[in-house]
Formats: structure tokens, C-alpha cells, sequence
């Protein structure tokens, strides 16, 4: 006669699926907060269409110019005139880049000369600010 065991024993189990929710969850949670840190010191206008990689140091100072011939260094409006020293005292020596930011109907005379002005003050590099097209 052939007894058996009254108690059989039982391994544990690791459930895993919760574990893939979580991490779903703090990924798709990190991509969105990812997402809301980008910050470009401009004024809002009509930016023209293109593609280009994104920035990975600190945002240089940002050199807007509205459809109207407006100035702007980082949302604070500047004159043709007070442009170069204005920019002189924001630009980091280590890297003297500037954004421009150009609405699409600005006027190629107004933008040549604020980048002429942007030089004068020591900007070495011209980033040109565009929107992200299909």
C-alpha cells in the first residue's frame, strides 16, 4: 500500500506583470516630464519649417525678431542700437553662441543686421531656430 503525501510542497512564484505595469508607468511618467523641461527664451512667432538635432548643453541666449522688425534678447526688448552691448554682457565666453529666432515674415535686412550687431559683440556661432515639419 502506497501512502501519499498529504501535503504537497509548494514553490513560490514571482509575478512579474505587476512589476511591468510599475515600470511602464515610471517610463512613460519620465518621457513627459522629459518633455516639459525643454524651455527656449523667446518670444512666440511663426517659426519657419525644418529639422535639426536638439541642443545638449545650456541653452545659449536666444535673439528673437518679430514680423514687425522687433528685437528681443530672451523675451527682453532691445534696440538695433543697445543690441551689442546688451549681448556683450550675456554671452558666456567659453561659448559665445546665439540663437536666432526669425519669424518667417520678418525682414531679411532687420535679421542680417541684428546678427551683424550679435558679432560686433562676440558671438562666435548663429543657431537658427526652426519648427519641427513632417
Amino acid at each position: 500500500m502506497k501512502l501519499r503525501r498529504s501535503r504537497q510542497a509548494k514553490r513560490g512564484r514571482i509575478e512579474i506583470i505587476a512589476m511591468i505595469d510599475v515600470m511602464f508607468f515610471l517610463l512613460a511618467t519620465f518621457m513627459l516630464a522629459s518633455l516639459t523641461m525643454q524651455h527656449l527664451n523667446a518670444v512666440r512667432i511663426n517659426l519657419p519649417q525644418g529639422a535639426a538635432a536638439p541642443m545638449e548643453k545650456k541653452p545659449p541666449v536666444t535673439l528673437t525678431v518679430t514680423p514687425d522688425g522687433q528685437l528681443f534678447l530672451d523675451k527682453a526688448p532691445v534696440s538695433l542700437e543697445s543690441l551689442a552691448p546688451t549681448l556683450k554682457a550675456l554671452l558666456d565666453p567659453a561659448d559665445p553662441s546665439v540663437v536666432v529666432a526669425a519669424d518667417n515674415a520678418a525682414t531679411n535686412g532687420v535679421i542680417v543686421q541684428a546678427m551683424i550687431k550679435a558679432r560686433e559683440a562676440g558671438a562666435k556661432h548663429f543657431l537658427i531656430a526652426v519648427q519641427h515639419g513632417q
